[in-house]
């Protein structure tokens, strides 16, 4: 769940629409770099809200994580006409120990 409240702007650094790395599953992925504000406690797994879309980090640096496309999110988002240096809005799920601003977007 996320609440809709923008955390950081990072800036997409890599596009490869077909990584065959282990982390990038054969598919498309994007890095997004310029986040460190929001990756201090990532983990593999988890989930962060890129222009209001929930996306699986499935590899991070202390700087820039990388996240998997699908057709169907690229055909229903604006993920799929980002190009390399495009900013865009980041957001980390909400944990259940914090106060909860904004509203709840699931």
């Amino acid at each position: 769940m996320f609440t809709g409240l923008i955390e950081h702007m990072g800036i997409v650094s890599v596009i490869d629409e077909l990584d065959t790395t282990e982390s990038g599953g054969g598919g498309w992925s994007m890095t997004i770099g310029d986040s460190s504000p929001i990756l201090g406690d990532c983990h593999i797994g988890d989930s962060i809200s890129v222009n209001g879309c929930c996306l699986t980090v499935t590899e991070f640096t202390k700087d820039a994580f990388k996240v998997g496309l699908a057709p169907e999110t690229l055909s229903r988002t604006n993920l799929g006409q980002l190009k390399v240096g495009s900013l865009v809005n980041l957001e980390r799920a909400v944990a259940g120990h914090v106060r909860f601003g904004g509203h709840f977007v699931q």
